[in-house]
């Protein structure tokens, strides 16, 4: 098995930076992917990103990562709330799973207080910011240090 993070951006994350920059910041989705490959390649990962805003590709993602990677770190967007189907395909990864989210959605709208992928990550980060990237990232990373 590799050392490569498989890094998951769902839908709308591809506007961050000027889609409600009062919520989420003024940071792009390059610039966190920067800097998440950044930190992730300083503690010895590899960083495969795909961002897509169909729900299939993130599936497909999923499964192709199931022979390449040791971890994936998933911010589904919207999908969190509404996606079994992709709760379904994190069952069948065996490795370290980890869900982020930039705001914190059990502080927002009621809908958004159900995450359909809680019960197959090993974990959930939220609220922090962009902060949030880093906080999966050093989760995978102890996570790694003592499962070897």
């Amino acid at each position: 098995m590799s050392n490569e993070i498989l890094l998951l951006s769902g839908p709308n994350l591809d506007l961050l930076g000027t889609r409600n920059p009062e919520m989420y910041g003024t940071t792009t989705l390059a610039e966190h992917v920067d800097r998440f490959s950044e930190l992730a390649r300083d503690a010895g990962f590899s960083v495969r990103h795909v961002q897509s805003n169909f729900e299939g590709d993130l599936i497909e993602a999923v499964h192709g990562a199931r022979a390449t990677a040791v971890a994936i770190v998933i911010n589904a967007g919207a999908l969190t709330h509404a996606s079994w189907a992709l709760a379904d395909a994190l069952d069948t990864f065996g490795g370290i799973k980890v869900e982020v989210h930039i705001s914190n959605p059990a502080a927002r709208e009621p809908f958004r207080h159900l995450s359909t992928l809680a019960g197959s990550v090993s974990g959930s980060i939220a609220g922090f910011g962009g902060t949030s990237y880093d906080l999966a990232l050093d989760a995978v990373r102890r996570m790694t240090s003592t499962s070897s």
